[in-house]
């Protein structure tokens, strides 16, 4: 009963680890930008606090030997000092910021503050996390014959805790309730979580035993006896074994996420669904394992075969995906992609572990319950070491020199040399090297049929249509330009961004002519994301300079596909290119400018509820010179998301007005005042008046007809109600969002170009 209560709590203890992850991926984002640097930097310094905290268990309980009360005290200061990261991360934001200035874009100095700068923000919390799991090993609950079994047991429903957190606040708390009650939500449970553990040591006190066989003398000859099947490798080589696992499972994470988002819109619920099928994967394997610990069995043995086995269904899975999604199978679907692709090697790997842990810790029945967490803990601290150099190697190193197909297969090849590190040990190894043979001509035979998924994905969405005629898997997103006899498309991780038919580059185009004609003498201008290069292209055409700030440098390169449309714009002499963080870049340059406009950008993506926030058109109002103009893209959309954009955009810009059928919004810092003769200037310049021309503006009563609503009709269109938060990023999160949304009607939203003329 006792062990079945501790469990539950570890459970909670899981799904309150996931939720502050995901939280504060989320906050640290809007601090440091979402390029892959940062997001790798963040995620390395919340990994290395678990690895410290790994370590450190062994100690702790050296001092205090009452593991439930060490475990319950963790988790409330986990509960608090959590709570406490918000108000960290606002002294962070504003350290960096001072300390931004004097980096000289230098990527190397940037990434070593953001490293420091998150480990001081989430330092305390994880190093907490980091010790529980060690620290339960110790407890009489879970000492003895049975250890292994209790270890997996303890491992799988803290997984199966993580994969409820990252549910319930991927798909319902940031969007219902907001990211600051999230924090109140998941501290609130590791209290809880921390006052019943101690109050379960007070019922019975759980206090370590000497040595494992002093307290449990027919349980530690069982071990014995066990132990003479486990063949225990050397040390080294379950290390090998174990920091392997973690650098090859954060890895293929990472590689995963990148194939997926080929076959499915990268939303975040799409990279939610992904996270809870590794986790649901890892939960499994380590439910089975338990079970199959209390039993006598050559352990290393079977270690080998679930190596072997995982790199072949790395493959394996990866080959079916694109099988049967070329098909026209329901595998287009967030769930079911994610399960063919991730659940059957998660599964193996959530076996794994605990069995690796169970050789490794399992055995030694002479050693103090403390030198088993020590020992633990090290173990458990080289999968996390090894996972932080995975993400790593993932990211910056396989995916831009490999490509995902490569990358995976590369992945799955390491699986099958770990195993041998543990067949070089073993005392039956000759019949396990003739498995270890026959498993790697079958990964041979199988490594030649992993399709490329940027293949599969696009003949199903094309057929033969459209060809793919570039493509560069670069560090922060995967680029290709496709195609056909009729455009020339470009995609972003799958997803269409632009391409060169009229009708797309004259949207595009108008975005950057709009506030450049509107503002009677613009100096400097601002565009966030390249895209195609349109918009910054239509820009360059006037007397301006143009700063671009782009996320991605695969992007740069592939806008060269489109000089043809986009006037060459990053040949240019007035336009400077930046690859950054489109809001980090308002937060932190300090510069001003007299118009500022971006490329479009699709809220309901993953990441794009950051420059849909009230905070976001603070930052563009606040970078904006005095007498400056905006330009936003809202698009016609359903009634909801529509309606919450504008009334956000008012909400910072009240002199807000709206253009072109409602699909621009123009915020200025003073009412607008619209001058013909502005227009008749600009076009005494020939460059400005061909580029004017292409759009089909040859006058002024051409851009009269273009507006639409002033600030007065659009406040009585959107009423009251919410606006978009970084703490409640609805947009991005629309599924919070009413279901039965009406369709868009702004046949009422009309107003009188003449309130605006000079």
């Amino acid at each position: 009963m006792r062990l079945a209560i501790l469990l539950l709590l570890f459970f909670c203890s899981g799904i309150c680890g996931l939720t502050f992850q995901v939280l504060w991926l989320r906050l640290l984002a809007l601090v440091f930008g979402v390029t892959a640097y940062a997001a790798s930097t963040v995620l390395a310094a919340f990994m290395t606090g678990l690895a410290v905290g790994s370590v450190l268990a062994g100690r702790v309980l050296a001092r205090f030997p009452r593991p439930l009360r060490v475990f319950g005290v963790a988790e409330i200061l986990i509960g608090f000092s959590a709570l406490a990261t918000p108000l960290a991360l606002d002294a962070a934001a504003a350290l960096y910021q001072r300390l931004y200035p004097a980096s000289g874009e230098s990527l190397a100095l940037l990434t070593a503050v953001r490293l420091i700068t998150g480990l001081v923000v989430l330092l305390v919390p994880t190093i907490l996390m980091g010790m529980t799991l060690p620290v339960l090993s110790a407890s009489t609950l879970v000492q003895g014959s049975t250890l292994g079994s209790r270890i997996g047991a303890l491992y799988a429903v803290n997984t199966a805790g993580a994969v409820t957190g990252a549910l319930v606040t991927g798909f319902h708390l940031i969007g219902s309730i907001g990211i600051q009650r999230s924090f109140l939500f998941g501290a609130a449970i590791n209290v809880m979580v921390g006052v019943a553990a101690l109050a379960l040591d007070r019922a019975a006190p759980d206090i370590a035993a000497d040595t494992v066989e002093s307290r449990a003398p027919i349980e530690a000859k069982a071990a014995a006896s066990a132990s003479s099947r486990t063949r225990l490798p050397n040390a080294g080589a379950i290390g090998v074994v174990i920091a392997f696992s973690g650098l090859v499972a954060l890895a293929l994470e990472i590689l995963w996420f990148r194939m997926l988002v080929q076959y499915l819109a990268a939303t975040t619920y799409a990279f939610t669904t992904m996270l809870v099928t590794v986790l649901a994967g890892i939960a499994i394997g380590g439910a089975v394992a338990s079970r199959l610990l209390r039993r006598d069995r050559d352990w290393t043995a079977v270690l080998v075969f679930i190596q072997l086995a995982t790199a072949l269904t790395v493959l394996g899975s990866a080959i079916f995906l694109g099988w049967s999604y070329e098909a026209g199978w329901r595998t287009s679907g967030e769930w079911q992609a994610s399960a063919v692709a991730i659940l059957p090697a998660t599964i193996l790997m959530g076996l794994s572990f605990p069995i690796a842990l169970h050789v490794a810790a399992g055995s030694r029945s002479h050693e103090t319950a403390a030198a088993v967490a020590r020992r633990i803990g090290r173990l458990y601290s080289l999968n996390v070491v090894g996972a932080i150099f995975g993400s790593l190697l993932g990211g910056f190193v396989l995916l831009p020199l490999l490509g995902t197909r490569r990358a995976l297969i590369v992945m799955a090849a390491v699986y099958g040399a770990s195993a041998l590190a543990l067949v070089a040990g073993h005392p039956r190894k000759g019949k396990l090297f003739v498995t270890v043979g026959a498993a790697a001509v079958a990964f041979g035979f199988v490594a030649a049929e992993v399709p490329d998924p940027f293949a599969a994905a696009y003949k199903r969405r094309h057929g033969l249509d459209m060809r793919e005629f570039w493509r560069e898997e670069g560090v922060q997103t995967a680029v290709s330009v496709h195609a056909s006899e009729f455009r020339r498309s470009l995609f972003l991780d799958g997803l269409h961004q632009a391409n060169d038919t009229p009708e797309m580059v004259r949207l595009h185009r108008l975005i950057g002519h709009l506030p450049m004609i509107l503002h009677p003498a613009p100096d400097d201008a601002l565009v966030i994301g390249l895209g195609g290069g349109a918009t910054p292209g239509a820009v360059s055409q006037h007397r301006t300079r143009v700063q671009v700030v782009e996320l991605s440098d695969s992007v740069r390169k592939a806008a060269a596909f489109f000089a043809h449309v986009n006037y060459d714009v990053l040949n240019q002499p007035n336009v400077r290119l930046r690859v950054d963080d489109g809001r980090n870049f308002l937060m932190l340059s300090g510069e001003k400018f007299d118009v500022i406009t971006a490329d479009i950008i699709q809220p309901t993506h993953a990441g794009a509820g950051n420059l849909y926030s009230r905070e976001y058109f603070a930052l563009v109002r606040n970078a904006l010179k005095d007498g400056g103009i905006a330009l936003q893209w809202i698009g016609h959309r359903p009634a909801s998301q529509y309606k919450l954009i504008m009334r956000t955009f008012l909400d910072v810009f009240p002199h807000a007005t709206l253009w072109f059928d409602g699909n621009l919004m123009l915020g200025s810092t003073h009412p607008l005042t619209v001058d013909p003769a502005t227009l008749a200037s600009k076009r005494s310049v020939p460059l400005t008046a061909s580029a004017l021309d292409d759009i089909g503006l040859p006058a002024f009563d051409t851009l009269a007809g273009w507006y639409t609503a002033g600030p007065g009709e659009m406040r009585a269109y959107v009423g009251s109600g919410p606006i978009l938060t970084d703490d409640r990023p609805l947009l991005e999160y629309h599924r919070s969002l009413p279901a039965d949304d009406e369709p868009l009607d702004i046949a009422s939203l009309r107003g009188d170009v003449r309130s605006i003329l000079k």
